[in-house]
């Protein structure tokens, strides 16, 4: 029940209406959920393709070092200059205790990769993941493969 303020019928009513601000919220709660994720990709790199690949493990417990085409690289979605590498990996990774994994586009040179590679390993990182994609054939063959339920 609400206060009328007022004399007649057509006094104030002293309630808030919260309908339309429910509605207005919830809207604005569906639209950051399905953009959220969208925002959390990182850096676009052509990854090279194979056989036998695996998920990225989900959770905070990893970081994603990337290596794109031009060779810029990329420490989750910042930019590291080469130089301050070692620095970044030393506070964010041994520090941390975090598992790396590295993304190297498939056109990157090979000598580029290795210097990464070699910086990675002289700060003591000894666990280094490679990511990639599966080939088509893989992807073909998961898709035959029958689903079992799980118990």
């Amino acid at each position: 029940m609400g206060a009328a303020v007022g004399k007649g019928p057509r006094g104030y009513m002293a309630e808030i209406n919260v309908t339309p601000f429910v509605d207005v919220m919830l809207v604005l709660l569906i639209i950051f959920m399905v953009t959220a994720p969208m925002l959390t990709q990182g850096v676009d790199v052509d990854l090279p393709k194979t056989r036998s690949v695996r998920t990225l493990p989900a959770g905070s417990d990893h970081l994603v070092l990337s290596v794109k085409k031009d060779g810029s690289i990329f420490l989750d979605e910042y930019n590291v200059p080469f130089e301050d590498l070692r620095q970044h990996l030393q506070n964010l990774v041994i520090s941390q205790n975090k598992q790396l994994y590295l993304r190297a586009d498939k056109d990157v040179a090979y000598g580029v990769v290795v210097k990464v590679m070699g910086e990675i390993k002289s700060v003591g990182i000894e666990k280094l993941g490679l990511v990639a994609e599966a080939s088509d054939e893989q992807k073909a063959a998961d898709k035959a493969k029958p689903k079992t339920p799980a118990k």
